[in-house]
């Protein structure tokens, strides 16, 4: 962890609650599934607030519920 604290995406327990597959999330918000494993992954270093936009309409959530600021420990 960086001596700022990081930043966790949750999206993976969101598309899970919201029934939609992958795929569907994807073809929805019109984002690659390379793009989407690596923010399921928490693998990606910067993210395109409309994307984040278009995730947040798909699976009909707010940025609080993708986004996890951690404090530095």
């Amino acid at each position: 962890m960086s001596e700022h604290g990081k930043i966790v995406l949750h999206i993976d327990e969101i598309i899970k609650k919201s029934g939609l597959s992958k795929n569907r999330v994807c073809q929805r918000a019109e984002i690659q599934h390379s793009q989407l494993n690596k923010m399921i992954n928490n693998q990606t270093l910067r993210i395109d607030l409309d994307v984040l936009a278009r995730l947040c309409d798909t699976l009909g959530c707010d940025i609080n519920d993708i986004l996890e600021y951690k404090k530095p420990e």
